[in-house]
């Protein structure tokens, strides 16, 4: 039986934006939370229960990482966005995707230019990050600025040489990473699950963060419940080692905390 949920089909092909010039929009979805129960529950001939108990039984198997049944919903979406971050997006190599081609589309003059609040400094203990603070207001002008110029000298050129005749697929060849680009993306519950659980940490770029956040919104809507499951047991979680467990477990004897250093620094790091 095909699975209807209401919250869902009112958000349906509905653009959410992100960024300056991109969205995120959900084209179709299967299965729902009562999918991923029936799903479970398959083995011994029961469906859906109450409420109550559908949803223990997906905190039970989220927390157990009990993920086939997960992989029984999945989420078609029609997303834009800048080319750095859609390389990125690409490395969640268990999603499908369809994305506009310059070879055979003329790419439209669109590209990210960062708001001055995220524009920062390299972080000093990231080495593939920005710091938190934004830099000087005359700062983020001089370097909007930069990059506005440069887009437009860019797209000057490129539109002189489809002017010249030139093929569309040698044209492009200069176009910018900050150019935006368009696609079709399909994924399973359980693998968009991880690819949030990656891109919604605060060491992932703040782009595909926002990107991130917007698809949880929507898969809230179809999945209520692995929604709730997920941030409970995942995304507010914490994984310790060994070593680190030993030490919570000393404290809770009354015993003195045996790390130290950076070691107690991590641990400190992980429960805040």
């Amino acid at each position: 039986m095909h699975t209807y949920v209401k919250e869902a089909e009112e958000i349906l092909d509905k653009e959410f934006p992100v960024l300056d010039h991109g969205f995120v929009r959900l084209v179709d979805y299967l299965g729902s939370d009562q999918r991923i129960v029936q799903s479970a529950r398959v083995s011994y001939g029961e469906g859906t229960k109450t409420y109550r108990q559908d949803k223990g039984l997906i905190n039970y198997l989220m927390r157990n990482d009990h993920t086939s049944p997960f992989e029984q919903v999945v989420f078609t979406f029609h997303l834009k966005m800048p080319i750095f971050v859609a390389r990125q997006w690409v490395r969640h190599r268990t999603g499908r995707m369809n994305e506009i081609s310059g070879r055979y589309s003329v790419m439209k003059d669109e590209c990210y230019v960062p708001s001055p609040s995220v524009i920062a400094y390299q972080s000093d203990n990231n080495k593939q990050g920005r710091m938190d603070e934004p830099v000087p207001e005359e700062v983020a002008k001089k370097v909007t600025e930069m990059m506005k110029e440069d887009q437009e000298r860019i797209f000057s050129s490129y539109h002189e040489l489809l002017d010249m005749n030139i093929a569309r697929e040698l044209s492009r060849i200069n176009l910018p990473l900050s150019l935006y680009t368009e696609f079709y993306w399909q994924m399973d519950l359980h693998n968009l699950l991880h690819f949030l659980e990656l891109r919604l940490h605060s060491h992932a770029q703040y782009e595909i963060r926002e990107y991130a956040k917007v698809i949880l919104e929507i898969v809230k809507k179809v999945a209520p419940l692995a929604s709730e499951a997920f941030e409970n047991n995942r995304m507010h979680s914490v994984r310790i080692s060994r070593e680190e467990k030993e030490a919570i477990r000393a404290v809770l004897d009354g015993k003195e905390m045996p790390l130290e250093g950076r070691a107690l620094e991590i641990l400190k790091e992980k429960l805040k």
